[in-house]
């Protein structure tokens, strides 16, 4: 009979079984992966994992957890995938055209879907349900901490980045509603308060929650946002001629994640009425000097998988299965909500469309409320999308630095606080870290992705099961060297920018 090593951990944010140093009793090799993926076998993973000792409770997959709903694990994990890049998507069609987004989007798409199934067929073989501890049975401790680093530098720079919008864009926002000067020195109009104020009184409160199904509210609160950005971009749609004018005396000082493009004043009186009418059709294939930027933007669009595991925990009557639902339905959504953002928006402004599709709104009409509106509904969803990256973070510091520890406040609170003070001084005092965070997330979201999945996969599953010639592997292998490709691409663009001083590949998560 195979043993299994109780370095495990089954419940995020410190509560598992580590601390019990029984050996784990398994089915055999040929036995064991059925248990855990067969449909009736499902309940293998709720019925009791480690057998009874000397009167004590036997520990369960589901001990502590396993109650948050099909509908709430859908939210969070859609909450996860949904990031600010779905601000720049119309940008990406603008330099992609609509057939080729279309497929470039719907195949990054199903890798993603794909990638969430090696994790879960990873973790259903060998009844780990945490991403660092896949990678202490495949590799080992190292393994452990490449999975703990990455999902902590990953996670951290995308907080960063989400806070950074909130620090520039929410001054111009009250500042457009108040109709105010820019110059004006109210603390109110203090991007480095408002970040502070904003992570206080919302994030904190949101972190500290003890289980991450408590956030399927503000999750759902959250997507609600989202789904009012993508009505009003469809609407606006019908309400905006093309050519249209810009707003001759815009006050308003734009935060723009990456450049606009170089043409953008091209809409002013002075233009030809030819340029018009071709900047005001459609193009089904586009190839320029920003398409290949494009790639790596769709690639990490739907980046979640340091939150499936966690997610997967504490869904109530959880199987693989059940677990591929919820990523199928959630990446589906927001497959739709970013083509129809994508298309609606490129429809809109045709090639004038800016790297953030707001922004583009705003030249305009500046104080256009329905738009200040949608501005406050992003910031809103980039907000509470915070503390779900959160949780992942401090699972990995936990799990690399109090690997046998049991959950306590004390620690679960202190480890909240201590990220989002780090963060909010990095966003404060060093905002120009964002270009590390860049070359960080341009590893780490790979990894994540595609490398670690696969690479887990190969090393996990038995050889008897499936052979490393087997069809199975073969793509698994196949896909982690899609990872390296992406990485490549990305950390090159990067470079580029860097050596011609642009930023021509900016978008992100």
């Amino acid at each position: 009979m195979e043993t299994a090593e109780s370095e495990m951990s089954i419940i995020p944010n410190g509560k598992h079984c580590e601390d019990m140093t029984m050996p784990v009793k398994m089915l055999p090799e040929d036995d064991h992966p059925r248990r855990f993926e067969d449909a009736e076998g499902n309940l293998a993973e709720s019925e009791e994992f480690l057998p009874s000792t000397e009167g004590k409770k036997p520990t369960r997959f589901t001990d502590f957890d396993g109650k948050t709903s099909f509908g709430m694990s859908v939210f969070n994990l859609g909450n996860a995938i949904m990031g600010s890049g779905i601000l720049g998507l119309a940008y990406a069609m603008a330099n992609t055209g609509i057939v080729l987004f279309l497929f470039l989007l719907t195949g990054v798409a199903a890798l993603s879907s794909y990638s969430i199934h090696l994790l879960l067929k990873s973790s259903g073989v060998v009844g780990i349900r945490a991403y660092e501890q896949l990678g202490f049975k495949a590799f080992g401790t190292p393994g452990k901490l490449a999975a703990g680093i990455a999902i902590t530098l990953q996670n951290i720079g995308a907080m960063s980045s989400y806070l950074y919008i909130v620090k520039y864009e929410f001054p111009l926002v009250i500042q457009a509603f108040l109709k105010s000067s820019t110059s004006s020195e109210e603390w109110y109009v203090n991007g480095n308060y408002l970040v502070i104020l904003v992570s206080v009184c919302v994030i904190l409160p949101l972190a500290l929650m003890k289980q991450l199904g408590y956030l399927g509210y503000t999750s759902g609160f959250s997507l609600s946002c989202m789904v009012f950005f993508l009505i009003v971009v469809i609407y606006k749609k019908f309400q905006i001629p093309c050519p249209f004018y810009d707003y001759k005396h815009n006050a308003t000082e734009v935060f723009n994640t990456s450049t606009s493009l170089d043409h953008s004043s091209g809409y002013l009186n002075g233009h030809s009425q030819e340029t018009v009418e071709h900047d005001c059709s459609p193009r089904m294939f586009t190839l320029n000097s920003q398409t290949a930027y494009t790639i790596p933007i769709l690639a990490f669009a739907f980046v979640c998988h340091p939150e499936v595991l966690p997610i997967y925990t504490e869904l109530r009557n959880p199987s693989k299965r059940k677990m591929q639902r919820v990523s199928n339905i959630s990446i589906a959504v927001m497959y739709t909500m970013y083509f129809l953002a994508a298309l609606f928006g490129y429809l809109t402004f045709y090639g004038n469309v800016e790297a953030e599709l707001l922004h583009t709104y705003s030249r305009i009409d500046p104080y256009d409320t329905l738009i200040l509106c949608v501005r406050l509904a992003v910031l809103t969803a980039v907000t509470l999308t915070v503390p779900i990256v959160l949780f992942p973070v401090r699972r990995a510091i936990q799990q690399m630095l109090f690997p046998n520890k049991t959950f306590n406040w004390l620690r679960h609170v202190i480890i909240a606080v201590c990220l989002l003070t780090l963060i909010n001084m990095l966003v404060i005092f060093a905002p120009n870290i964002l270009g590390i965070f860049g070359i960080i997330g341009a590893t780490s979201a790979p990894c994540l992705i595609f490398i670690f999945p696969a690479v887990f996969y190969i090393r996990i599953v038995p050889k008897d099961e499936e052979p490393m010639r087997s069809t199975p592997k073969i793509l698994a292998a196949c896909f982690a060297g899609l990872g390296v490709l992406f990485m490549i691409m990305s950390l090159s663009f990067i470079i580029i920018d860097w050596t011609t001083g642009s930023n021509s590949a900016g978008g992100g998560h």
